[in-house]
């Protein structure tokens, strides 16, 4: 039997290890923390619950599918429920859009609220669908960095396509040339930030995005977003897969053009194959010692990072929904901060997140937990603490302007994660969300393949590696890494 080292239990981890469990190999998983799941974490405290990673769910298909390799029914332990609205857009001028799950339905509330037809709203996401199925087979499920990829038929007429789905136009650009609407285009500009990129400077192929949400759909777990990593873990541990939590790897052993298995501390432990599910950068300079081959990483561009406030509310605010949008009143604004690097726009926009809209287990009766974002620069020794308690203020003056309330005196309590503690407890470099950046038309061939070049044996899953990062990518990614080894 072939017995397969796994280096980290994110997502694509245990994704990747219940694939090979299941195909009959001995797989071993080993998590430097105390818990499965990687970035995506749960925060419970004072009958308050919080998911600490992502939170928005789309693709469940992706997991029904290891269901299905596992020989089991998703509906036995995982439930989740199809979202009627998948998040609430306010803007400063008071409007707000209501962003409807249906197609139609959101087509016409944007010719209700904006200037835009709903007819061209109906356009412009059918552009939507046509990117993603003509790319989603060389982009999301196979392995761009193999030759043999691109002598698929189905590959071959994406490769043809690729001059008509907006490579060499931006996000911006494309949507502002077809909707012609402000706050439209503000809307779908959003999604570039689903990747870490900036939609003034990635290429309007990342417009495929939209389509998972107005056309697949997002979901709700109905125990949270943390309930995912807990499944999975659940599901990898019936089909024999030995996990080895609080054991932080040392070193991939090397032996040649072969890895010979992993070091902890002063132990040896053999394996066919090993599998890093951590951040790229990371595993090359301090699993395989190659500062060169790290350095050549950090060339690209890292994607941004976020500062999240974890707040348990006293009251209920019946006008927000689980989703919710505040947005900048200057979106290129902000992305210039953000590129800058080295402060945070005074008008950022902000998410917030309440799953107890439709968990009421989430927090105590009449209270609500809220997940507040912005995004944010990488680490780069930036005077955090003060750009933390600078952008607090501005982002709850913000709240108070557009739901004209008093929000410091609703919160009961406050926890906080920003690019720093998300680099020491995740070990994403330098906080960097989904490793490097999309905002260049190349910068999906340029992301590190599944694979190594230099060793036979050794692969690379999770959210710094092809296909990127996000739930969906890095489920794609174990699925890559199952289809090279096999």
């Amino acid at each position: 039997m072939k017995k397969v080292v796994v280096i980290g239990a994110g997502i694509g981890g245990l994704a990747v290890a219940i694939r090979l469990a299941a195909r009959g190999f001995k797989v071993q998983l080993y998590e430097s923390s105390s818990h499965a799941g990687g970035k995506m974490n749960q925060l419970v405290k004072d009958g308050f619950r919080f998911d600490t990673g992502p939170s928005l769910f789309t693709m469940p298909e992706l997991i029904e599918d290891l269901f299905e390799i596992a020989g089991k029914k998703s509906a036995d332990t995982f439930e989740y429920i199809k979202l009627d609205e998948t998040c609430r857009y306010f803007f400063e001028d008071g409007v707000v859009i209501n962003g409807f799950s249906d197609k139609n339905d959101f087509a016409n509330e944007a010719e209700l609220k904006t200037t835009v037809r709903s007819k061209n709203v109906l356009k412009h996401l059918n552009k939507s669908k046509f990117i993603y199925y003509s790319t989603s087979s060389l982009f999301l499920t196979k392995s761009l960095h193999k030759l043999k990829t691109y002598f698929s038929f189905d590959v071959l007429i994406s490769m043809l396509k690729l001059p008509f789905l907006g490579v060499f136009t931006t996000m911006n650009e494309a949507n502002k040339k077809s909707l012609g609407d402000q706050k439209l285009t503000q809307i779908f500009n959003r999604f570039a930030t689903y990747n870490g990129s900036n939609p003034f400077l990635a290429p309007a192929i990342l417009n495929i995005i939209p389509h998972l949400e107005f056309s697949k759909g997002a979901f709700f777990p109905k125990k949270g977003m943390y309930s995912i990593a807990d499944t999975l873990f659940q599901l990898a541990q019936n089909l024999q897969v030995e996990f080895f939590f609080n054991q932080k790897v040392d070193q991939i052993i090397q032996n040649g053009k072969n890895v010979e298995g992993i070091l902890i501390g002063s132990k040896k432990v053999k394996s066919d194959y090993v599998i890093c599910n951590s951040d790229i950068y990371y595993t090359y300079k301090n699993l395989l010692g190659q500062e060169s081959k790290a350095k050549k990483i950090l060339k690209q561009e890292r994607s941004t990072s976020a500062l999240i406030f974890y707040w348990a509310i006293n009251k209920e605010f019946p006008n927000l929904d689980l989703h919710n949008i505040f947005f900048s009143d200057d979106y290129h604004q902000e992305f210039l901060h953000l590129k800058e690097g080295n402060k945070i726009y005074n008008d950022p926009t902000v998410y917030i997140n309440i799953t107890s809209k439709k968990n009421k287990n989430d927090a105590p009766k009449n209270n609500e937990n809220w997940f507040v974002m912005i995004n944010v620069p990488s680490d780069y020794n930036q005077d955090w603490d003060s750009l933390i308690s600078d952008a607090r203020k501005n982002v709850i003056s913000k709240i108070n302007r557009i739901l004209k309330t008093d929000l410091e005196s609703c919160i009961e309590f406050e926890e906080v994660l920003e690019p720093r503690t998300i680099e020491s407890k995740t070990g994403s470099f330098k906080g960097s969300l989904y490793g490097t950046a999309s905002n260049n038309r190349m910068s999906a061939f340029f992301r590190h393949p599944n694979f190594s070049s230099q060793f036979n044996n050794l692969y690379f899953c999770g959210g710094s590696v092809h296909p990127g990062g996000g739930i969906p990518l890095a489920l794609s990614s174990a699925k890559i890494v199952d289809d090279l080894i096999v």
